[in-house]
């Protein structure tokens, strides 16, 4: 079942990109990076490792994530925009150039290029009506795994409890502590009950991508 893409949202999103403030030009180093990365190896460097804040969910796979999109989201954490006091705790210690480092670091980790990744299933006919809804693949891209713009996520094969937990945050963005701050994502996602939101979230998560949990020591 082909789900179309829809202008609209793809506009939407490139001009809400295009509005944020600029920032100064950074160039990621990720053999620098590497040497920064300790606070995230406890978490990120773990398979199976799971958060219990705001509710249990495995924590995200983040090597071979969109560099330019860890970038946005540890600026988001360290702005405030995403609220979560551990992400925050940590955002917040770093500057421009360790993010960029730290991106550049992730972005290429466990990446192979030359592996072709298998079709995805097709989504069952009330999933793909809500995919086809919320315009996902407008942002998200050919098989949720080629996004339009680098600073937009791969979702393929990504922790579907993490991906549930993640759209419930833009959602409901009320709390003090936890939820995300970014209102393309909200108006998506406002459309959705919490049963059709775990849903989508588990065919995403089902399918094959480029994200890993690659497990990694403290002591290196």
């Amino acid at each position: 079942m082909k789900i179309t893409l829809s202008p609209m949202f793809a506009a939407l999103a490139l001009t809400l990109a295009a509005s944020l403030p600029a920032q100064a030009q950074v160039t990621g180093d990720a053999k620098a990076g590497e040497g920064k990365v300790a606070m995230c190896i406890g978490c990120h460097g773990i398979i199976g490792y799971q958060s219990s804040f705001p509710e249990v969910y495995k924590v995200p796979k983040i090597s071979g994530q969109n560099a330019k999109y860890i970038e946005v989201v540890l600026d988001a954490y360290r702005k405030g925009d995403r609220k979560h006091p551990s992400m925050r705790g940590i955002a917040t210690t770093l500057s421009d150039q360790d993010i960029a480092d730290v991106a550049a670091y992730y972005g290429q980790h466990g990446s192979d290029k030359a592996v072709e990744l298998p079709a995805p299933r097709e989504p069952g006919a009330q999933v793909a009506a809500l995919l086809q809804k919320g315009a996902c693949v407008s942002c998200h891209g050919d098989n949720f795994s080629k996004s339009i713009d680098p600073s937009y996520p791969k979702l393929a094969g990504q922790h579907a409890d993490y991906l549930y937990a993640a759209l419930k945050a833009y959602r409901d963005n009320a709390n003090h502590t936890w939820g995300r701050g970014n209102p393309v994502m909200a108006g998506m996602a406002k459309q959705f009950s919490t049963a059709e939101l775990k849903a989508m979230a588990q065919y995403i998560g089902s399918l094959p991508g480029e994200l890993k949990t690659i497990p990694q020591s403290r002591f290196r």
